[in-house]
Formats: structure tokens, C-alpha cells, sequence
């Protein structure tokens, strides 16, 4: 199934296909209690591989922990931040353009040059397969993958989006 396995279109399909949710651990499929009974109530039959004997009364036991475990990380981890922001914590991370860890060190500057750089280098291959009679962004990726140009973090496939960057650049 392409949907979550808590959404209301995954029900219809179990019970379109008479099929059994089976979810790896109770607690990721809910923590919420009214969602459970709702499922429970939705006639999918469901099963919990951490705890396959588990009935409906059990299963609401459960997923009331559950809940309450979840409200309590949620309140300590509010106070810890609010407590931490009374400390002058700057809270959050880095949240600039850096694509991988290893141009963390790098400044932004450089890592422009060096990006911009890296497109300059692909222009020619670019414009070779533009003139080739390659006009959209997929024909393109697709010559250069079929010329085995890797891509900046070598995973060797590219895509519509990438050169659509590179194109940006030039």
C-alpha cells in the first residue's frame, strides 16, 4: 500500500481486499485512543506483530499508555526547550544550504564558487546534447546519464530536477 497504514483510504483497501493490517508495533500505529477505537469500529481487521495475541481490551489498554507515555515525553521535552531558552540556549540547527556534511566547514561563499563551478564544468556536455536535439529537462538527464557523468554527490542517475539547478546556474 502506498498510503499510511493509519489513514481511512488503507481501511477501505483492507476491507476492499479482506485484508489484515499488520503493524510492526502497536504504539507506531497511533497514540491516540479515539483513532484505535475508530479503526476498531471501521470493521479492518488489524494485528500488532509486538503483540499478536492482543485482544480489544487489551489493545485500548494499550494504546492508553500509549497516549499518556506520549503526553509525558511531550511535557518534559517543552520544559527541558523552555528551560534551555531561559538559559539564552540558541535552539534549532543550522538551517542553511548545505547539501552534506563534508561542505559543513565550508563557507557559503565557497561552497557557491564551488557549485557554480561544477556547473560551468557540465555547460559544455549540456549545450553538446541541447544541440543534439535534447530540449527538455529529462532528455538532457538522460544523455548525461547515458554519457556517465556523475552527478555532484556521484550517484550516477540524474534527474529533471538537478539539471534543471544546473540550467539555473549557467
Amino acid at each position: 500500500m502506498s498510503r499510511p497504514p493509519g489513514s481511512p483510504a488503507s481501511w477501505a483497501s483492507c476491507r476492499l481486499h479482506r485484508a489484515t493490517l499488520v503493524i510492526a508495533k502497536l504504539d507506531r500505529l497511533a497514540r491516540n485512543v479515539h483513532f484505535v477505537a475508530g479503526l476498531m469500529e471501521s470493521g479492518v481487521e488489524f494485528g500488532a506483530a509486538d503483540n499478536p495475541h492482543a485482544n480489544k481490551l487489551t489493545i485500548h489498554i494499550l494504546v492508553a499508555m500509549v497516549e499518556h507515555e506520549a503526553e509525558m515525553i511531550s511535557g518534559r521535552t517543552k520544559a527541558a526547550l523552555a528551560a534551555a531558552k531561559k538559559r539564552g540556549v540558541t535552539l534549532g540547527g543550522f538551517r542553511g544550504k548545505v547539501p552534506t556534511a563534508k561542505h559543513r566547514a565550508l563557507s557559503e561563499a565557497a561552497l557557491r564558487r564551488k557549485v557554480d563551478s561544477r556547473a560551468a564544468d557540465l555547460a559544455p556536455a549540456i549545450k553538446e546534447l541541447q544541440a543534439a536535439g535534447a530540449t527538455s529537462l529529462r532528455a538532457i538527464a538522460a544523455g548525461l546519464n547515458e554519457k556517465a557523468i556523475p552527478t555532484a554527490r556521484g550517484s550516477g542517475t540524474w534527474s529533471a530536477v538537478q539539471v534543471a539547478r544546473v540550467l539555473e546556474r549557467l
